[in-house]
């Protein structure tokens, strides 16, 4: 098994879903930048969130979906970019997966607000964003050493060096 995690193909096959999810996440992100009103709206239809709670997301969402993003393009801070874009998946796999059990006739809000004869949650939309949440999922776990800024600029150890035995505390 170690031998598995330990393959460099990963690194490969980790820079395609980082970049496949970037350029994802970064589509998703651009209407909701540009109309926050909008997005508001997508995230209401839900009607999961206490409206209080919404216009914070529709504001604050797009930007940590763009952060993520560009980390994943870029290959900085990649695991923690893909434990972001993983937990937004997650959310975003439940979020729908209510919506779709109330029997709720609404776009998901991903890409552009659509109505909801344009583009309509379904069972194949969970299983779309089940999807993405694997691929970070992948980077997540198995891109140990990706390529990108991360292999530029390796991070320091966070262990301290060891202590000299000969010599004794003073």
């Amino acid at each position: 098994m170690s031998g598995f995690l330990a393959c460099r193909a990963h690194a490969f096959f980790g820079l395609a879903a980082r970049l496949y999810l970037g350029a994802i996440f970064l589509l998703a992100c651009w209407h909701k930048l540009v109309d926050p009103a909008a997005f508001a709206v997508d995230i209401a239809t839900y009607q999961i969130l206490p409206l209080g709670l919404v216009n914070v997301m529709a504001i604050v969402l797009p930007w940590v979906e763009l952060a993520a993003a560009l980390m994943l393009i870029l290959g900085f801070r990649t695991r923690g970019a893909a434990l972001l874009i993983a937990g937004m998946m997650a959310m975003f796999c439940v979020a729908i997966t209510i919506a779709v059990a109330k029997g709720l006739d609404m776009s998901c809000g991903c890409f552009a607000s659509q109505g909801a004869a344009e583009d309509p949650i379904s069972w194949r939309t969970i299983a779309r964003d089940g999807g993405w949440l694997i691929l970070a999922l992948y980077v997540l776990v198995l891109d140990r050493t990706p390529l990108g800024l991360d292999r530029l600029w390796p991070r320091p150890s966070a262990q301290p060096p060891p202590l000299d035995a000969s010599k004794e505390p003073s």
